[in-house]
């Protein structure tokens, strides 16, 4: 054998041509093998397969609404498909519960890039059909349940996407990067060429125009098993005085049950759903019915008539809840009409909630916020004053985060945010790490980032505030933990300083919207406490010091819970 293979060596040496002629072809041969490989033993396509159109599902059995899946991808285990199924409920599944059938089976070998990209349009076009162009008026929102803005990456697959995701029944886009979902459209018809405007994340499809919806209609599940999402639970109140003009909307419930009275609300686009025994109200939170008097849950302690485990509220107390239609009293936001002749500042320490007061009070005044700073991503995601110079005079008031004399003197009035500095410092470095409303590594909590960041930050807590109540010309204090207690009273104070007459009526929409997309869904809970006895010891002693320059001036002190840990 070893004979051989010298000889074989020997006469490739003498006729090199001949050895790279026999190279070249080895390596056609094996690129041949392996394109053959992509095509050899997969599934074939029957015709109903290749056109949707011909093979197209019973009525009310419609193909899954995929959110972010990439269909060309393989799925390598049915762990994946499950999780999937998780995440977006059961309207996933189909009638048999086999979630892989619905999405042809893509686990089985290599699929050519042109059979996916074939796959992936016929899966577009069978998730939502495009409806048209309809006018939108912002005093009265063709599609009036949630709503999200992006001036960035706003795509059409995200807008239906995210209206998905909580069950509605269309998706619309707006002026290149607003998203509007509902349940029905409230708007007419108009003109395609007046939906105009490119998406701000995707080049070549259209998002609406100027005040021009791209409508949806989004064909995710099986109609009869199609929910309105989750209902908010507000509380057992009393029944309103005036009981026609505070729930405008009744209907007799036999049958009582949550579902069905939140979902007739919702198809009613009613953002209240009032449970009354075997009767069903809707309507508005309103000066009439505010629901800031809850009453003991017992005295609504009513088993439904449909449900076993379920109060239905008694023809005196009514169970409240919040449906997913949005209450859009108080989405319209717009510039100042004339230039204001004064600055007013929206002081605090970062991390203390300013993105979240500023959500609040563009709702509560309909007019934007600016900024001392430029920040990008709050501006990709609604606050279009961030763009305009601080001193413009065209927004409500201006955030900053500044504690030197000059910087405060520059300002005629301020609110002062203050929040608890063990919450305010762990926000600002969630942010600092994870973005507005992200959230650190645990890398980065166990590292030297969150030590150092603790000695340099923690004086700076205590420094703002005694500097705006030594500098400031006119200080109102308003403390992070009041507002998230009693909003309605707290912001009303805020927007009392800012000059505005505000509605009463406005405020509840606010209470009802209150968080928005830009408050943190609450600190990210750490197996540990990060905080050590140093800098327990530290940051006690500058809670002391802000305690007495507040009560010093008259003023309210820090809420209790502030100290001891």
């Amino acid at each position: 054998m070893a004979k051989l293979w010298f000889k074989f060596q020997r006469y490739f040496r003498r006729k090199p041509v001949r050895f790279f002629t026999f190279l070249v072809l080895y390596l056609t041969a094996g690129s041949l093998v392996f394109l053959h490989s992509g095509f050899v033993g997969q599934p074939a396509i029957s015709q109903n397969q290749a056109n949707p159109a011909a093979g197209a599902p019973a009525e009310g059995a419609e193909l899954p609404f995929l959110g972010d899946l990439h269909l060309g991808r393989g799925f390598r285990d049915t762990g994946e498909v499950a999780s999937i199924a998780r995440r977006y409920g059961p309207w996933f599944k189909g009638k048999d519960g086999n979630e892989r059938a619905k999405l042809g089976d893509y686990g089985g070998g290599a699929w050519s890039r042109a059979l996916k990209g074939r796959v992936v349009r016929e899966k577009e076009e069978e998730r939502a059909k495009y409806i048209g162009c309809y006018l939108d008026d912002t005093q009265s929102r063709a599609l009036r349940g949630v709503s999200f803005f992006d001036y960035k990456k706003m795509t059409v697959f995200r807008c239906q996407d995210n209206c998905a995701e909580r069950g509605y029944l269309y998706a619309g886009l707006e002026f290149g990067a607003e998203c509007y979902c509902g349940h029905k459209i409230q708007a007419t018809n108009v003109s395609e060429a007046e939906c105009d405007m490119e998406c701000k994340g995707e080049r070549g499809s259209l998002c609406g125009g100027a005040n021009r919806l791209s409508v949806y209609r989004l064909q995710l599940a099986q109609e009869s098993a199609r929910r309105y999402g989750s209902a908010v639970f507000r509380g057992c109140f009393r029944r309103p005085d005036n009981l026609s003009l505070a729930l405008p909307m009744t209907a007799a419930m036999p049958n009582m049950s949550v579902d069905r009275c939140v979902d007739l609300c919702t198809e009613k686009e009613y953002p209240l759903a009032a449970l009354a025994g075997t009767a069903c109200h809707c309507g508005f939170p309103t000066t009439r019915f505010p629901l800031h008097e809850r009453e003991d849950e017992q005295l609504c302690a009513q088993k439904c008539s449909a449900e076993e485990f379920e109060s239905c509220g008694t023809p005196s107390y009514f169970i409240v809840y919040q449906t997913q239609v949005q209450d859009n009293r108080c989405m319209d936001r717009r510039f100042l009409p004339a230039k204001s002749k004064q600055l007013i500042a929206l002081a605090s320490f970062p991390g203390a909630g300013n993105t979240w007061a500023r959500h609040l009070i563009e709702l509560a005044t309909g007019f934007y916020t600016g900024s001392y700073y430029f920040d990008g991503s709050l501006y990709n995601k609604g606050f279009k004053g961030e763009r305009d110079h601080w001193r413009s005079g065209r927004t409500i008031c201006i955030k900053t985060h500044e504690s030197g004399q000059k910087e405060i003197e520059a300002f005629d009035a301020a609110i002062l945010l203050i929040r608890n500095p063990y919450k305010a410092l762990m926000a600002e470095f969630n942010r600092k790490y994870g973005g507005h409303i992200g959230f650190a590594a645990h890398a980065h909590w166990k590292g030297k980032e969150w030590p150092e960041f603790v000695r340099n930050y923690a004086p700076w807590w205590a420094t703002h505030t005694l500097d705006w109540l030594k500098f400031g010309k006119k200080v109102l204090v308003v403390h992070f933990e009041d507002l998230k207690q009693d909003l309605f009273v707290q912001l009303g104070r805020m927007v009392s300083l800012l000059g505005v007459a505000v509605r009463e009526d406005r405020l509840l929409c606010v209470e009802s919207q209150k968080d928005g997309n830009f408050k943190r869904s609450g600190l990210r809970k750490l197996e540990y406490d990060p905080y050590t006895a140093d800098m327990q010891k530290t940051i006690s002693a500058y809670i002391k010091m802000v305690d007495a320059a507040l009560k010093g001036r008259n003023l309210t002190g820090v809420p209790d819970d502030y100290y001891p840990r």
